[in-house]
Order: structure tokens, then sequence, then C-alpha cells
């Protein structure tokens, strides 16, 4: 078990950060999402070295971005996927990269992904919304604001209730 599973806190963020800056690790974690859970799977969908494999699983299972599981009992073999707390983040980093990725594609040979909302059952295309409007959010609709001017202050500040809450 990792020491980032209690409280989060900045170098948490930086932790991850780094982790998904690394050249395989983004890679990986979004093939896990997609269903490539298997070493064998991973190491073929991605064209990747058994040994630097080897080293991000284990660098992503000890941030606890994945966890793993045996699934043969003769041989040391592993399937992998994310764990709770990865997916609350990761899920919709990929999701948001893998969109956009699809609608800037420049070749013809772009693979879409798509995805199915489990709460209603119907084919999604998840987007950013405001908690207050729900109305989309798009760089060109967001900026910073200082504590005072609104929103959640740095410390003790409530952020907006999410449509639902």
């Amino acid at each position: 078990m990792s020491d980032h599973e209690g409280r989060v806190n900045f170098k948490h963020g930086q932790e991850f950060l780094a982790a998904i800056s690394e050249r395989w690790n983004y890679q990986i974690l979004r093939e896990v999402f997609f269903g490539v859970g298997r070493f064998g799977e991973l190491k073929r969908a991605l064209g990747i070295s058994a040994n630097i494999l080897t080293a991000r699983l284990n660098s992503l299972t000890e941030l606890g971005l994945l966890s793993k599981r045996a699934y043969r009992s003769d041989k040391p073999w592993y399937e992998y996927a994310l764990t709770d707390s990865a997916r609350e983040l990761v899920v919709p980093a990929i999701a948001v990269v893998t969109r956009w990725a699809e609608a800037h594609a420049t070749d013809t040979d772009v693979t879409h992904h798509p995805m199915m909302h489990t709460t209603c059952g119907n084919a999604t295309n998840p987007y950013l919304a405001c908690s207050s409007c729900h109305q989309p959010v798009e760089a060109s609709t967001l900026r910073p604001t200082a504590a005072q001017e609104g929103g959640a202050g740095r410390r003790g500040g409530a952020a907006p209730e999410a449509p639902g809450d």
C-alpha cells in the first residue's frame, strides 16, 4: 500500500503530473482505462520493451494509480486496473485528452473510442460543465479569479456544489 492513499497534498499533485508526463505512463494509463490490462497485451498495444513496461507498471502501482492482481496461480502474471482514487482524476483526463486528440487528428487512421455513461446506459461525449449554470466550460470562457472575487478561497472556502449534490 502506498502512503499516497491518505491525505493528498500539493506534492502528490506534482508527483502525479510528473508520473503522467513520463514518456510511457500516460499511454499505459490510457490503455488500462480502455480495457487493456495484462502485461502481454500492454506490451503489444504499446510496442514497449518488457523491462521498461515492468518499471513503469511498478512505478504506477507504487504511486497508487494502478492496482495489480495475479490471474495465474502457476506463474506471477498480473492484470492491472486503475485504482478508485486514480479513476477520479485519470478517467476525466483521459476522456478529455482522447476526445481532443480524435477531434484534432490530421490522419485518417485515428481510432475512435466510444464511451458509455453507466448511470443512464447511453453513449456519451463527456465535457466539463459549470457547477453553477451547467453550461459547457471552454478555454475561452474560463479564467482564474482572486479568492476575494468569489468562488472558493485558498483556505477554508467551499467549492460550489456540483449538480445532484
